[in-house]
């Protein structure tokens, strides 16, 4: 995706700016200063440092697609995409940064109020304050309509009621956006987000962080479950303003989400890709490296053509999403393809480390585990092909 690319030295990402091209170098420097080095601990923690977010924030790599008004970097998608890119070559599979930067700043800079951006967004870019969604939940996974979490007015405040799995950020959110039902008999038409203020839990009665999960991989990303027992939100923080706008409002962002995941999944087979290459330069075997036998060779050539074809797809989306006409449809694909390359690519090179491969001290390994949930997440990839499949 960028002149920066070790893969591909010659490669011009064609919407890539100048200034998108310094954030490269910065963003490339900060993460492999402050998060490699990490990701072992913070995989035994099971969360990243929470001083690390407003280190990032500090460092200008937080939301650089909002205005400046609420501190941001007054980008674009672009933007995005870069941070999202270098984390990923860095070899983190910690930092929420996607749910908190892309995705859920984005919804309530496009959906709130005046007062509700002026109010939370110039935090959020700081890092001050961490962003989670609360989609998914024990019984609900890519069918939002059928979410059971309900918010019922009364009086100043909305009741909710309901639980949430597999909510990334979840140890650490400050401010939570909650998928729930105002009017359960209005399907869709009945979904709205509220948005809960969750830096202290002390003084939000009913609310619960539940137990951290434990996944295949990205074990330093803290995720959990979460529930609300008659848990109390300001009316004044149902993002918008208006009931029954969720689900839309869920609808219109999921096409940055599936992008943003599609950017991390040829990331991740790139950075996998010069892993492989790397260790097979140096592994002898009968006498000479193994690069030098033809399988090896064979292997990586066809790793290395997948990133490029990866790397061209995003290209093209990118400039979509920077355009304001990236539809559905094609971020599906993107996110189809991107994701099944990734687990493709990772496999393939895993393998060319032999036993070392399985070890998870090796960041091969590492990604290996990580990758799989990419074909999960963010709607499944069969969703993805019922989506493109509505288009023929």
């Amino acid at each position: 995706m960028s002149e920066l690319s070790e893969l591909f030295p010659d490669y011009r990402c064609p919407w890539e700016s100048e200034d998108q091209r310094l954030l490269r170098k910065h963003a490339a420097s900060f993460f492999r200063k402050e998060a490699t080095p990490n990701q072992e601990r913070w995989a035994e923690q099971h969360h990243v440092d929470r001083e690390f977010w407003t280190k990032a924030g500090a460092a200008g790599l937080l939301c650089l697609e909002l205005p400046e008004e609420y501190g941001g970097g007054d980008g674009n998608f672009g933007h995005e995409a870069v941070v999202t890119h270098e984390l990923t070559l860095a070899g983190d599979s910690a930092f929420g940064f996607g749910v908190h930067s892309t995705i859920c700043a984005h919804y309530i800079h496009a959906f709130g109020t005046d007062e509700q951006k002026s109010r939370w967004l110039p935090r959020v870019t700081t890092g001050e304050a961490v962003l989670a969604i609360a989609m998914t939940e024990p019984g609900t996974g890519s069918d939002l309509q059928a979410v059971r979490t309900t918010a019922v007015r009364d009086g100043g405040d909305y009741v909710v009621n309901g639980s949430k799995t597999f909510i990334s950020n979840a140890t650490h959110c400050d401010l939570l956006i909650i998928v729930a039902k105002t009017d359960p008999g209005q399907g869709a038409k009945g979904i709205s987000l509220l948005v809960a203020e969750t830096h202290n839990p002390s003084g939000l009665p009913g609310f619960e962080r539940g137990r951290l999960l434990k996944k295949i991989g990205q074990h330093g990303q803290d995720t959990r479950e979460l529930s609300f027992i008659d848990m109390r939100v300001p009316a004044k923080n149902l993002l918008g303003g208006a009931e029954g706008q969720g689900f839309f409002q869920l609808m219109k962002q999921l096409p940055r989400e599936r992008l943003s995941i599609a950017i991390a999944g040829v990331a991740m087979a790139e950075a996998a890709v010069l892993e492989a290459i790397a260790y097979a330069k140096e592994r002898q075997a009968f006498g000479q490296p193994i690069l030098d036998y033809q399988n090896t060779k064979f292997v990586l050539a066809e790793c290395k053509a997948d990133v490029l074809a990866g790397k061209t797809l995003i290209d093209h989306c990118v400039q979509r999403c920077i355009g304001g006409n990236l539809d559905a449809a094609t971020a599906s694909m993107a996110k189809l393809w991107a994701t099944e390359m990734q687990c493709k690519v990772v496999d393939k090179c895993l393998q060319i480390f032999g036993g070392y491969g399985y070890i998870m001290e090796y960041p091969i390994a590492q990604m290996y585990a990580a990758a799989r949930v990419q074909r999960i997440y963010g709607g499944t990839n069969e969703i993805m092909k019922e989506l493109i499949g509505r288009t023929l």
